[in-house]
């Protein structure tokens, strides 16, 4: 008889398991090459971001907060991929594409 209690306990494991490794992952988003850095863990939390000093002016607040946004975006799209891949490995195909 298929153990599908057994089989989802291993899944809730292994994902933790998962969540617990993309937690020690960063990924980065850039934007205006490199004058604003933006990093991330696996599990989509912000852990740093790095302004180049020219951008820290009245006169460039608009651009600043475009440029946080777009290298913000990538680096949670990043993360987002990381998180997706890690959780499907966790799940081992079972879950089919539900996750």
């Amino acid at each position: 008889m298929f153990d599908l209690f057994g089989k989802l306990t291993q899944i809730q494991q292994k994902m933790k398991e998962g969540k617990e490794r993309l937690a020690n992952v960063t990924l980065e988003g850039e934007a205006a090459d490199g004058a604003v850095k933006v990093s991330v863990d696996g599990n989509r939390q912000v852990k740093s971001i790095d302004v180049a000093s020219h951008l820290l002016t009245a006169d460039n607040k608009e651009e600043l907060e475009d440029l946080l946004i777009t290298a913000l975006n990538r680096a949670l799209k990043s993360a987002e991929g990381a998180w997706e891949a890690e959780m499907k490995n966790a799940a081992g195909g079972m879950l089919g594409n539900l996750l």
